[in-house]
């Protein structure tokens, strides 16, 4: 049985376009704790969509954590029975996007503008579930008061049977920024996140955006919180973020070497490409994992230029990792 709080404690955000199942047996490579949360997938892309594409995952991937959007409580219910099947240790509805398409559909971060239909979505979600139901929200949206509509909020959809939210300290303007800008210019309120736990203490309580670094998440864990969840700089800059976090997050051993990673990634890579998939496919997500490091951009360069190629192989990372070979030497 996964202890999903313990691993909940640092999380890797949903990203769409990221997150995938690639991207996640990575991360997995580099720490064995975090909680692996999935792009966001909609209810009726679930109902109605090639299932095992959309929410297969390697058993490798645990925790993981499969985050759903939508708005209709029916729809909800039936995504998350059929995603009961495929065994994931979590399921999230995303009330925190903010992007054109998902108000369209009407849901994702304009729901925060509608508390009482949230909590009768999660109320029928976890009618259907046999594991945990959570929220990923955003603490207001337009011209909400954060201070009054964050807590109104929380109190409306935990009653309905949520005890878990991972709350993304800013506002989501729907009118006038553009998704990338929504993650960006609106300013973070980490203080009221950290208010909402002392105003709520029975709930678990974890903390979204801006944060890049283990220093910055364990001020939050210090400060009360009971998690913490990095998105970008955990894409960009995976070993920074997640080499270090089993020990200094879950104490536990430490981590693998940059190294150790890609040795860990080769049989699945093998497994991938005899499948008949392509090496960018999985290499895309490994840009990031020599960061910082002599050689760094040698091995983005190679595998950004040849990972494409027709036919490419294994032979691929061993002429990305040469150079980084080369100067270790």
């Amino acid at each position: 049985m996964t202890d999903i709080l313990r691993a909940a404690r640092l999380s890797v955000a949903p990203m769409m376009d990221w997150t995938d199942r690639h991207c996640r047996h990575f991360h997995r490579q580099i720490s064995a704790e975090a909680l692996l949360y999935t792009e966001m997938v909609t209810a009726p892309a679930v109902i109605h969509g090639d299932r095992e594409r959309l929410l297969g995952f390697d058993a490798t991937e645990r925790p993981v954590a499969l985050q759903l959007g939508g708005s209709e409580p029916d729809e909800l219910a039936e995504a998350t029975r059929i995603a009961a099947g495929f065994g994931y240790d979590e399921i999230n509805l995303n009330v925190g996007c903010p992007s054109d398409r998902v108000q369209s559909g009407c849901f994702g971060a304009v729901l925060m503008e509608r508390p009482g239909l949230v909590a009768d979505c999660v109320a029928a979600m976890i009618a259907a579930s046999p594991v945990e139901v959570t929220v990923k929200c955003r603490i207001g949206v337009d011209e909400q008061v954060p201070e009054e509509v964050l807590p109104a909020f929380l109190e409306t959809v935990s009653a309905a049977g949520v005890s878990r939210f991972a709350i993304h300290a800013r506002k989501a303007w729907l009118k006038g920024l553009s998704p990338k800008e929504n993650r960006d210019i609106p300013p973070l309120n980490y203080p009221l996140v950290a208010e909402m736990k002392r105003a709520f203490p029975h709930l678990h309580v974890s903390v979204n955006g801006g944060i890049t670094s283990l220093d910055h998440a364990e001020a939050f864990l210090a400060d009360g919180l009971d998690g913490v969840m990095i998105g970008r700089s955990a894409y960009h800059e995976p070993y920074e973020v997640l080499g270090e976090a089993d020990a200094r997050i879950f104490g536990a051993g430490p981590g693998p070497s940059r190294h150790e990673v890609v040795e860990r990634m080769r049989p699945y890579i093998a497994r991938h490409l005899e499948a008949g998939g392509k090496l960018h496919q999985i290499t895309r997500h490994m840009l990031g994992l020599f960061h910082g490091q002599p050689g760094a951009r040698a091995w983005r360069r190679i595998l950004s230029e040849r990972a494409n190629a027709p036919g490419a192989g294994l032979d691929v990372i061993d002429a990305a990792l040469a150079p980084l070979n080369d100067l270790a030497a």
